[in-house]
């Protein structure tokens, strides 16, 4: 695929499109095909949407690291140091999609496999395409989790259910996904893009200032009730005062 962009973005309106783009080989990660993510969040950053969607060409979401890419490396003798390829890329990326002064969202409109499911699983709100599946597939290859999997899994379906799947390398469907609170919604395959882009075009119609006051005090919560109360007030504080806040109150007070 030399010469073809690996990493899209495209705007339309309030919403931008990231778009994973290997498809011959379901979107998987290369070394450079993580630095063309890191530019586009880069680029995403200094202009930022309302939503931002990740999502993957054609039949794939993101497969995960690019095996093809490892091989080659141990068949020419090269030192695999993983530790330095999460540090220098995956790494970025995961801390990218979670801190985009945006609403993000992924589309998992086919399989998503390892890093891709930490991909998936840094954004704000998770869809996926009724027939993908999620696939726990680092103990096949004699990996544990990264792409902060491990983190987020525990986090959000329990430790206990998260330890199961990745010990035994599972797969889970989107049914069971969204069972588990993994993915927001399912929509079906022949209506998925459209599904997606009327979710985002909804969001972009919220006020931007209140959803990403809501990812702060969800995803980095304080350590007791108390000071969470305390960080509730202070947003609120900061909200009340909003444009936003004070047009919606208005339109309100002059319904019958």
């Amino acid at each position: 695929m030399s010469g073809v962009e690996m990493v899209t973005l495209e705007r339309s309106g309030a919403v931008a499109w990231l778009r994973l783009n290997r498809p011959h080989r379901l979107n998987a990660l290369t070394t450079e095909m993580r630095r063309e993510l890191l530019q586009a969040l880069e680029a995403v950053r200094a202009d930022p949407p309302h939503v931002l969607v990740l999502t993957g060409a054609e039949r794939g979401f993101c497969a995960g690291q690019d095996l093809g890419e490892r091989l080659g490396q141990v068949e020419r003798g090269e030192d695999i140091d993983l530790r330095a390829s999460l540090a220098d890329t995956y790494n970025p990326v995961i801390r990218a999609l979670g801190d985009l002064p945006c609403v993000t969202m992924s589309a998992i409109n086919g399989v998503a496999a390892g890093a891709g499911i930490g991909l998936a699983l840094a954004c704000d709100i998770a869809v996926m395409a009724r027939s993908a599946t999620l696939a726990l597939a680092f103990g096949k290859i004699g990996l544990a989790p990264d792409a902060g999997v491990s983190w987020r899994l525990a986090r959000q379906i329990g430790e206990g259910r998260a330890l199961a799947l990745m010990l035994t390398s599972a797969a889970l469907t989107a049914e069971q996904a969204a069972a588990w609170g993994l993915v927001a919604r399912i929509f079906d395959d022949e209506r998925f893009d459209g599904d997606v882009a009327a979710m985002a075009e909804a969001l972009a119609g919220g006020s931007l200032d209140a959803q990403l006051a809501t990812r702060r005090l969800v995803r980095r919560p304080s350590s007791d009730l108390d000071a969470q109360l305390d960080r509730e007030a202070e947003e609120q504080g900061l909200l009340g005062r909003t444009d936003y806040f004070q047009d919606r109150l208005r339109s309100f007070s002059a319904k019958p």
